[in-house]
């Protein structure tokens, strides 16, 4: 079930969130607003550490010596909180690999924080989500 609810804004900020709207393709400003309060209650979820979904993407070079595998010692030993990993060759160099995570959110940062920092790493990023119990 659908509630109205009312916002009074400042007329600038106002605009400013319009303008959001129309770069993120948003057809209404409802539809951002309830994205927009389910990622701070995503937020909310990992501060509390609670049980939280993820995705650790990893770019780095593949000649790094050891590197690849620091990885996968990394990743036996948070084995509990692996879902999957994929690994693809981007070029002669360089690797991708994605891993989706599950688990308390202390656990699976601490994961992602100790990949992301391997020497050889290029990029790294943590996407943090939520099991989506109670977000609608």
């Amino acid at each position: 079930m659908l509630l109205r609810f009312s916002v009074s804004m400042d007329e600038k900020l106002l605009g400013q969130f319009d303008e959001y709207l129309v770069r993120r393709k948003y057809s209404n400003r409802s539809e951002a607003i309830r994205d927009l309060i389910r990622s701070v209650l995503v937020n909310e979820e990992w501060e509390q550490d609670s049980e939280v979904v993820g995705v650790v993407t990893l770019v780095y070079n593949h000649h790094q010596p050891q590197l690849q595998e620091k990885i996968t010692e990394l990743q036996h030993e948070y084995h509990h909180q692996i879902t999957s990993t994929t690994h693809v060759h981007m070029d002669h160099h360089n690797c991708l690999e994605v891993t989706i995570v599950k688990g308390r959110a202390s656990q699976v940062r601490e994961l992602a924080e100790k990949l992301i920092a391997l020497r050889g790493v290029k990029n790294g990023n943590l996407t943090m989500s939520s099991t989506g119990g109670h977000l609608h």
